[in-house]
């Protein structure tokens, strides 16, 4: 397993650890359900430095991810980041990234799944025919999410950039915690609020970043966060999770992700995904709340009121905000309206639930 530059900050802490895409990850510190509330309610930092980084320059850096990627990368301006995806040649994905722009049409930096970083880089490779510069920076770069409503008023504090009116997606690189050449950006993964840091983890410059930050937000109830509750957190805003809700098998189109296909360029699988959008979905993911007594997992099956198989859960828990059991799964077009009546099959029951509009909480 590889470790990431916070590994033993984790185990200091008394995280308990455990493999997650080949890194030694903290997954949880004291309770999933205390963490969660820390980030909704206050903040809380997490790990994320098992993210891969890529870094594509050059006159052609720009034409190579727009025919790799689904959303128009032409729209971004330094400063600004793009949520998108790699369409394969079927029209499933690759994996979904952000795009950000760091000089407009020379630079540009994706942030891909840590579980997909050799994958998304031979097929972006396979793609670049005009000689674009490309570096796997993700070994070196350390990532930390700083996510909840307090994050940006405790992150303020340890730099001079302006980072409390960062506006959604987008984000500034400069000097942070006394560390130069810190992109900060507001993205995330829990819809809290707050910044992703990036940097190069050089010279103790991790240890120093993670220091400042414990410093400054410490005494007002800020903790670390597991990957656990990072997971609730993004269930409840019902983002995807590469592996579960979407993959090689599922299109941009029917994982409700048809605002970052932009049919105005031509990019992979287009001719496929426009015919997809022109005749209709026959799957879809929804949302899902429990209404009996049952907590949903991934793959089990979800059937109609006949007993009819017609999809399958992709990921589900208990909701710390919400008190109760939501999911999210593929099922047939017919049933994906709001309100409709589904079952999930948990231990051979059938279980009653209700279709549902994302986010949950």
């Amino acid at each position: 397993m590889k470790n990431t530059p916070f590994t033993q900050m984790h185990i200091a802490l008394g995280a308990k650890m455990a493999e997650f895409a080949g890194y030694n990850m903290p997954i949880v510190y004291s309770s999933i359900n205390e963490e969660h509330h820390t980030v909704r309610s206050n903040a809380g930092v997490f790990d994320v430095s098992h993210m891969g980084e890529f870094i594509l320059k050059g006159d052609k850096a720009l034409d190579l991810i727009q025919r790799v990627t689904s959303n128009d990368a032409s729209k971004l301006t330094a400063g600004k980041a793009q949520y998108s995806c790699l369409p394969n040649d079927n029209g499933g994905i690759v994996d979904d990234l952000i795009v950000y722009c760091i000089e407009e049409h020379k630079t540009y930096m994706l942030v891909v799944n840590a579980s997909n970083i050799e994958k998304d880089w031979n097929w972006i490779s396979k793609h670049n025919t005009e000689g674009v510069e490309m570096h796997n920076i993700s070994d070196k770069t350390a990532l930390l999410a700083v996510q909840g409503p307090k994050a940006l008023q405790y992150m303020q504090q340890l730099t001079d950039m302006d980072i409390t009116h960062l506006k959604y997606y987008t984000f500034v690189k400069g000097t942070f915690a006394g560390v130069e050449n810190v992109l900060v950006s507001a993205t995330g993964y829990t819809g809290a609020g707050g910044v992703e840091i990036y940097f190069e983890d050089k010279d103790g410059d991790a240890e120093k970043i993670w220091n400042e930050i414990f410093r400054i937000g410490s005494p007002s109830g800020m903790k670390a966060i597991g990957l656990a509750a990072r997971d609730t957190l993004r269930l409840e805003m019902g983002y995807c999770l590469y592996g579960n809700d979407i993959d090689d098998s599922t299109s941009p189109l029917e994982a409700g992700l048809g605002w970052i296909t932009k049919f105005t360029k031509d990019f992979t699988a287009r001719n496929i995904l426009e015919q997809q959008k022109a005749e209709g979905i026959k799957r879809k993911l929804v949302g899902f709340e429990m209404v009996d007594k049952g907590i949903p997992r991934h793959n089990y099956k979800i059937q109609n009121a006949e007993g009819e198989e017609i999809g399958y859960v992709t990921s589900g828990t208990q909701s710390p905000s919400l008190g109760k059991a939501i999911g999210m799964g593929y099922v047939r077009k017919e049933l994906a309206a709001e309100g409709s009546e589904v079952f999930i099959m948990i231990r051979d029951k059938a279980v009653k639930a209700q279709v549902v509009k994302m986010p949950f909480a």
